[in-house]
């Protein structure tokens, strides 16, 4: 039995059309399908969906990062191994593509979880990564014009990836440019493990939206505790969202459970997603009916 579910942002608006992003989305999750029938594991599945969707320049992440207000492009990524509970990050990383990649290689080249800065580029470089030659031209700003969000606040965008693998693996990815506007240095949710990524026996989730209100309340590894308290996966998604709300937070989160059960919760106007089900069904979704 396989799974995935993946996301490319909440921050969608019902006046914009995302055409595009439902187009790609369903050919991220047809190409993972193939993977994962191929026997891949859930870890390399998660990775290269979300290399997909940084490489798109469709969403607020990798190609489609927006600059902070110094004009750079700071970008972070997490990703998470449920079998083994390994975990890598990467934040306020500049110049190179793949920020999941860089995270990826922390988690397996390092004893540590998190590398930031200058710190976080002088470790892609000596692994190899791939540079950006020239960012003006590399990046496209796919955030822009998806600000739904009052000036001052907290408007954002990500992506990211749970996945099921014929093991019975578990693994999550998440990656972004953090929100718009933000100040230089400022790192939210994504690359925290347990507040925008998180994986063990139990579920895999990866989050999207005001980062800060994510961090406060552990959601990534709350939903997992939930399930392994016995909640199902959409009671515990939905109690992680309504409590952010509670907050006066917004944004979503994609989840996958151990039997193969997938959630979506959102909060915002809607939420780029689709999906495969253990059945082999795919499906694509941004706004509710």
């Amino acid at each position: 039995m396989t799974a995935l579910i993946l996301h490319g942002g909440a921050g969608a608006r019902r006046e914009r059309n995302y055409d595009a992003e439902v187009v790609h989305m369903h050919e991220v999750v047809e190409a993972m399908k193939v993977r994962l029938e191929s026997g891949d594991s859930a870890l390399d599945v998660a990775t290269a969906a979300v290399v997909m969707l940084e490489d798109s320049g469709l969403y607020v992440a990798g190609k489609g990062a927006s600059p902070n207000l110094a004009g750079a492009y700071e970008l972070d990524a997490s990703i998470m191994d449920g079998s083994t509970k390994r975990a890598g990050a990467i934040a306020a990383l500049q110049g190179f593509r793949n920020p999941v990649v860089a995270a990826r290689a922390v988690m397996e080249k390092t004893p540590h979880i998190m590398l930031a800065g200058d710190g976080a580029a002088l470790f892609a470089h000596d692994q190899g990564l791939e540079l950006i030659a020239d960012e003006a031209a590399w990046f496209t700003g796919a955030g822009k014009g998806e600000d739904n969000h009052p000036p001052g606040t907290l408007s954002h965008g990500t992506v990211g990836a749970c996945v099921l693998d014929s093991q019975g693996r578990l693994a999550a990815a998440t990656s972004t440019a953090g929100v718009f506007g933000k100040m230089p240095g400022r790192v939210g949710d994504t690359p925290i493990p347990a507040a925008g990524t998180w994986a063990d026996a139990y579920a895999a989730t990866s989050c999207t939206g005001q980062g800060e209100y994510f961090i406060r309340v552990a959601a990534s590894a709350q939903v997992a505790w939930r399930v392994a308290a016995g909640q199902s996966l959409a009671e515990a998604t939905q109690a992680v969202i309504d409590e952010i709300g509670q907050m006066g937070g917004d944004g979503g989160m994609i989840a996958l459970d151990a039997a193969g059960n997938i959630a979506a919760p959102f909060n915002s106007q809607g939420m780029k997603h689709a999906w495969l089900t253990p059945a082999g069904e795919i499906g694509v979704q941004v706004f509710r009916d």
